[in-house]
């Protein structure tokens, strides 16, 4: 499946409705076509079964600057050829929490560079920069099965101090990264625990919130 036939089957199934629907959500309506999560799975599925070179034809469709042609792209692409340099150019491109959260869940956290990049991009300013960076911490620790309990603690001094950044896609990756490792890591709850108590005693809007949020579903798994 060539690159202007996907386009045009995502052009086809476009839902201007669904594009209304999403913008309440937090989600651009810019270059969007309105269409579903598993609509994209069974497109994708679908590419790997009929393109030559997936990996060319992902860089193209993320290119291309579509919401969906993004996120398909993060579902077809092959982790074993993605490049540091492909990563952080990509994240440049995250203009959407769905976009982030969709190619570090089913691309990112399974190259070779996920946990140097984790780190690495809480570090960034933009928004959707830094989400990524704490959005591919919980998937790791939620797709990583065979990750040692130490791989993770590097994490925790980055989620305590972006603990106080007001931004709403911001605070909630960095809730989302502590949640995820205190459920998920039996071994690192009393750490997780721990630092959810620390970022509590935060003067910030932004720290209460994730502190207490995580508190409360940390202490009821």
């Amino acid at each position: 499946m060539e690159y202007q036939v996907v386009i045009s089957i995502l052009k086809k199934n476009a839902n201007p409705k669904n594009v209304e629907g999403m913008a309440r959500f937090g989600i651009n309506p810019e270059k969007t076509f309105g269409i579903s999560i598993p609509f994209l799975r069974k497109l994708a599925k679908d590419i790997k079964k009929t393109s030559p070179d997936i990996h060319i034809l992902a860089g193209q469709l993320y290119g291309s600057g579509y919401h969906e042609a993004k996120i398909l792209a993060g579902m077809i692409d092959d982790p074993k050829l993605v490049t540091e340099k492909q990563m952080d150019a990509w994240i440049v491109g995250f203009d959407s929490w769905d976009v982030c959260d969709q190619v570090c869940m089913n691309l990112f956290d399974k190259t070779p560079f996920a946990y140097k990049k984790a780190i690495e991009w809480t570090k960034r300013e933009p928004e959707f920069e830094r989400r990524a960076g704490f959005a591919l911490m919980a998937c790791l620790v939620w797709h990583d099965k065979r990750a040692n309990d130490s791989q993770f603690l590097p994490f925790f001094p980055l989620i305590k101090k972006y603990a106080t950044d007001e931004r709403n896609f911001v605070k909630k990756a960095v809730n989302w990264a502590l949640r995820q490792i205190g459920k998920m890591r039996p071994g690192l709850k009393k750490e997780a625990l721990k630092t959810a108590e620390e970022i509590l005693k935060i003067d910030s809007k932004s720290a209460q919130w994730i502190a207490k949020d995580a508190l409360r579903e940390l202490n009821q798994c």
